[in-house]
């Protein structure tokens, strides 16, 4: 393994053109863009709780920004830069370290935001903390906190997929190698829907991404916005591996409560539907209207034989799932 300083050259270096001094000193210099707020997020990733030791560090990398740049695409926020801190353990060499750098980087690049700095060092077991900063115009952040009885309940793409994706790598289920590799890509290289995301400004009353699972992060909107909420499960967008999938006994809790989608689920005013469906199309995102905000404190979940489901509203918990 190369030196420290000489790794960070090598690879944690890059050309920052939205960055007035990136990688180099102490700090990074930022110019943020006239009359916008800065919304910050950071994420840490830890081996074996996060991630696989044996994961590809190439989509490892992608992940890893992508987790943290779908934050800033819940808030309708548009990411600029981004810092990595990365502890390396044994197990990981300079090949691992190149693809690692490689994969975060090109998955900045997609969604144009600079790579400028963070930082680097040793330690026995592997972990990843990244923080976005991104820009948002005064009073159009997409809060949690903002729906309102009435609105509908929209969900981005198709939940489920990165839950049974995790349930492959734990254990061997009988599936075709196509539906096997879209699992499994669905959980290492999520999407996240920044443009969706600039799209709903202005339309959507509170947004969330899904990290936890569908109904622990609704929880989350229904808990800061003091509502209730009505779903039905019949209306949740399914992928066409999902669907082949629904012998198995568990398929349901996956599609409720698999968590690593990194899809958008956001609360708007019935009269917004056709706005929202334009917005999605012209971020090239599927969504589905899936349920409503209520005024009370109910939520209720219904089969698509319209009787009542019974499922814990709750996700993974980095301390109740130790």
């Amino acid at each position: 393994m190369r030196s420290e300083f000489e790794l960070i050259r090598r690879h944690f270096t890059h050309p920052a053109p939205g960055t007035r001094l990136p990688v180099g000193d102490d700090c990074a210099l930022m110019s943020p863009s006239p009359g916008q707020e800065l919304a910050v997020s950071t994420d840490v990733l830890v081996a074996e709780r996060h991630f696989f030791g044996n994961t590809d560090p190439y989509r490892l990398g992608r992940k890893s920004a992508a987790v943290n740049l779908s934050d800033a695409a819940a808030m309708g926020a548009r990411p600029r830069w981004a810092t990595l801190g990365i502890t390396l353990s044994p197990a990981q060499d300079e090949p691992w370290v190149e693809a690692f750098a490689r994969g975060f980087h090109e998955e900045l690049q997609v969604h144009g935001t600079d790579w400028v700095g963070g930082d680097t060092t040793a330690g026995p077991v592997a972990m990843i903390a990244v923080t976005i900063l991104a820009e948002v115009p005064p009073g159009q952040a997409l809060l949690r906190s903002g729906a309102q009885p009435g609105d509908d309940i929209w969900v981005s793409g198709t939940p489920g997929d990165a839950g049974l994706g995790l349930k492959l790598l734990k254990e061997n289920l009988a599936m075709s190698e196509e539906d096997r590799r879209h699992f499994l890509d669905r959980l290492e290289t999520p999407t996240p829907r920044v443009m969706l995301g600039l799209a709903l400004r202005g339309l959507a009353h509170a947004a969330i991404d899904i990290s936890d699972g569908l109904l622990a992060d609704l929880g989350h909107i229904l808990d800061a916005s003091g509502t209730g909420a009505c779903l039905e499960f019949a209306r949740i967008p399914l992928s066409k591996a999902m669907v082949r999938q629904q012998s198995l006994a568990d398929w349901p809790l996956l599609v409720l409560s698999g968590g690593d989608d990194y899809e958008l689920c956001f609360t708007a005013a019935p009269a917004s539907a056709s706005a929202i469906q334009r917005a999605a199309a012209s971020a090239d995102v599927p969504v589905a209207r899936i349920g409503k905000v209520t005024d009370s404190s109910d939520r209720i979940l219904y089969d698509g034989d319209g009787w009542p489901m019974v499922m814990a509203w709750q996700g993974f918990d980095h301390f109740r799932n130790v």
